[in-house]
C-alpha cells in the first residue's frame, strides 16, 4: 500500500493539477526570463551571446533549488502544488536534481515531452513521465497532510 494519497478516494489532492502545472510552468518561465535578463544586464550584455545557454542554466539551478527548498518552484507554490517522492515526502536536494534532469531531458526531447504531458492527463494520479520514473507525484498544497 503506497503512503500517498489514493487517487480514487481522496480525488482532491489530484483535481486539477495538470492544469495547475501549466500554470506554474508558465509562472517559472516568467520568473526564469527576469533572472536571465538579469544576468544579461550584469554582464554588460555579453551574455546575448550565449542567451539560450544562460537561459537553461539559470532555469536548471532555479528549479533544483527552489524544489529542493520547499518541494516547490515558486511556480508551483503560487499554483498551489507540490512535488511529493514515492513515500509522501518533500523531495530533498538529489531528488529535485535527478526530477530537474529528467524534465530538461523531456523538454529538450519533443516526443518524450508530447508523451509527459498526455501521461499527466491521463494517468490516475496526473504523473508525467519524469514522475512516473522517479516514483514522484505532483499533489494540491492545501490539502497535503502527509
Amino acid at each position: 500500500m503506497s503512503p500517498l494519497p489514493d487517487p480514487d478516494y481522496q480525488a482532491e489532492f489530484y483535481q486539477s493539477v495538470a492544469s495547475k502545472r501549466l500554470l506554474a510552468w508558465v509562472v517559472d518561465s516568467v520568473f526564469i526570463f527576469i533572472l536571465a535578463s538579469l544576468a544579461v544586464v550584469l554582464t554588460a550584455f555579453t551574455g546575448l551571446f550565449i542567451w539560450p545557454l544562460l537561459y537553461l542554466v539559470i532555469g536548471f539551478v532555479y528549479r533544483v533549488a527552489t524544489i529542493s527548498n520547499g518541494s516547490a518552484t515558486w511556480g508551483m507554490r503560487f499554483a498551489g502544488i507540490e512535488l511529493r517522492d514515492q513515500r509522501g515526502r518533500r523531495l530533498d536536494g538529489s531528488l529535485a536534481l535527478l526530477h530537474t534532469a529528467g524534465y530538461s531531458i523531456s523538454v529538450a526531447i519533443p516526443v518524450l515531452q508530447v508523451i509527459s504531458v498526455l501521461m499527466m492527463l491521463t494517468s490516475s494520479r496526473g504523473q508525467g513521465l519524469t514522475d512516473a520514473l522517479l516514483g514522484t507525484v505532483m499533489l494540491n498544497r492545501r490539502g497535503v497532510r502527509l
